[in-house]
């Protein structure tokens, strides 16, 4: 990718280089569901820091873990909804909670980009094949030649584990193994949402890496999108085999233009 669309997709929420919270972190799923629950959907990032340090509305036991909370928060979701990103994520989260879990998931991927380099490892496993630690500390350290400690390497890829284990994609407390997560409507909306962000139409829409995320067949895709049109999270029209998917008042004017931008720049 370009460094010019990484700039565009940066505006659009986006995030690109080589660190994440994953060094220090999971995708914190606990954490933003009752951030969630606490905060109605309208809330401002200064609204959701402020009740996470001075409200302390994730109970963590010292100033210190509350300002990290919230920062590594901020890093992973954006807690902004100036951030079509996040805006569009926070829309569809009261919608179905056992969507909760693969909707932070696609966000995280989005934002951070270690997370981002072990997702085609995790999906290359079929169901019920094992996923060892060991395997991801192999692939991190290969993904980033001597910049990580063993013992770096060990936390990083506990976080990780810990992180699509939470999403559904790994099951088990000490052998993981891979399995199918959950996927409903939102998340298939979501997911649309984001390859649109990226300036992807029609049937590119769900050939997108996004959809691919989900694991789901072509014909589970279009039952599910069907149902998030018919419940007015989407306009989807299909004609002929020929799919087209709108999502009205997704993004502000301004938006539209960095996504159309993106569209054109290889």
């Amino acid at each position: 990718m370009t460094e010019t669309k990484e700039q565009l997709l940066t505006k659009l929420g986006f995030r690109f280089g080589v660190n994440g919270p994953h060094a220090a972190r999971t995708m914190m799923l606990d954490d933003l569901r009752e951030l969630f629950r606490n905060l109605p959907q309208t809330a401002s990032r200064d609204e959701y820091l402020k009740s996470i340090a001075i409200e302390n509305v994730l109970g963590k036991p010292t100033k210190k873990a509350r300002e990290l909370a919230g920062r590594h928060l901020c890093a992973l979701y954006a807690l902004d909804t100036k951030v079509p990103l996040f805006r569009v994520m926070r829309k569809l989260w009261d919608v179905d909670e056992q969507a909760q879990p693969v909707l932070a998931l696609t966000v995280a991927l989005a934002r951070d980009p270690l997370l981002r380099g072990t997702e085609d490892f995790i999906l290359s496993k079929h169901p019920g094949e094992l996923v060892t630690r060991e395997d991801l500390e192999q692939l991190l350290e290969r993904n980033h030649p001597g910049r990580f400690s063993p013992a770096s390497l060990k936390s990083f890829a506990q976080n990780v584990n810990g992180t699509w284990t939470s999403a559904g994609f790994l099951v088990g407390r000490i052998r993981k193994t891979r399995a199918v997560p959950v996927i409903t409507p939102a998340n298939v909306v979501l997911s649309l949402a984001m390859g649109h962000l990226q300036g992807l139409t029609g049937q590119r829409l769900f050939a997108s890496s996004w959809m691919r995320l989900l694991s789901i067949y072509p014909d589970e895709a279009e039952a599910l999108v069907t149902a998030a049109s018919h419940r007015g999270l989407l306009l989807f029209l299909n004609a002929g085999g020929v799919k087209e998917v709108r999502f009205p008042d997704y993004v502000t004017p301004e938006e539209e233009l960095v996504r159309q931008e993106v569209s054109l720049v290889v």
